[in-house]
């Protein structure tokens, strides 16, 4: 799980540009949309809407914007057309990668998708080709600059944690999809700062790629998380510190 953990801190450290950007409120309205439609307005019996308001909540977004989305869902106010897709591919390297977006218009997102794993040297594959490489799970990411992580982990696993991996600065838990607001919630009761909690596709086995090809990869998560339509995306490939390191120092200059 340990590259999905790193992936997942850039990109939590990376949220705040995002959100100057614009782009990621758009990604939390269409989430919260989405699951409003599948599954209805009420927070009580969705347990999607209730984990994607409380991921609008983490990232700052207005209770005004949270509302109208929801509203939009339910038809309330109009609102767009959104079609769930899964693209699976190939990375430089061959790593595997899944994307998964909401979009009004499936044939251009998939086209943006596959020129954006063109022109990074991947390839675009067929449906079902790397889906199986991934288990779906609850993932959260605390921060511990000034708390006991050990003690946290142990608080996590307490309360149904499957897996905790300590990094400097965090600790990113891993949990059963249905376990996540659970675990969530244990946390917050003993004190814990949440940086980020969400479901996710984690990767049952990694590959290591050498230094050069593990840039492009990192370039090309990035480059397809830009993307209007796309809502997430993972990797299974293990992210050397030095690397990331590396890239988070240059992507945190621009």
């Amino acid at each position: 799980m340990s590259g999905h953990s790193k992936w997942s801190s850039i990109k939590h450290q990376k949220g705040v540009a995002d959100a100057r950007r614009g782009k990621l409120f758009t990604k939390l309205t269409r989430e919260i949309i989405s699951v409003v439609r599948q599954g209805g307005a009420n927070p009580e019996v969705n347990h999607r809407l209730r984990m994607a308001i409380q991921k609008a909540r983490d990232n700052s977004m207005p209770s005004d914007n949270i509302e109208r989305a929801i509203k939009r869902g339910d038809g309330t106010l109009e609102g767009e057309k959104l079609t769930e897709v899964v693209l699976e591919g190939y990375s430089p390297g061959g790593a595997a990668i899944l994307v998964e977006a909401l979009t009004d218009n499936r044939n251009r997102t998939i086209q943006d998708v596959r020129n954006m794993f063109s022109k990074s040297g991947g390839s675009l594959g067929e449906s079902g080709s790397v889906t199986w490489l991934f288990n779906p799970k609850g993932m959260i990411i605390v921060e511990t600059a000034d708390q006991d992580a050990d003690e946290l982990a142990l608080k996590a696993i307490d309360a149904g944690a499957e897996d905790v991996i300590t990094e400097k600065g965090y600790i990113e838990i891993c949990t059963k999809p249905e376990e996540l607001e659970v675990v969530r919630s244990a946390l917050e009761q003993n004190g814990a700062t949440i940086g980020s909690a969400e479901l996710a596709r984690v990767p049952k086995t990694t590959v290591k790629l050498d230094e050069k090809t593990t840039l492009q990869v990192l370039k090309l998560l990035d480059k397809l998380e830009e993307l209007d339509d796309v809502q997430h995306v993972c990797c299974n490939v293990d992210f050397a510190d030095d690397v990331l390191e590396k890239y988070r120092a240059q992507s945190l200059v621009k």
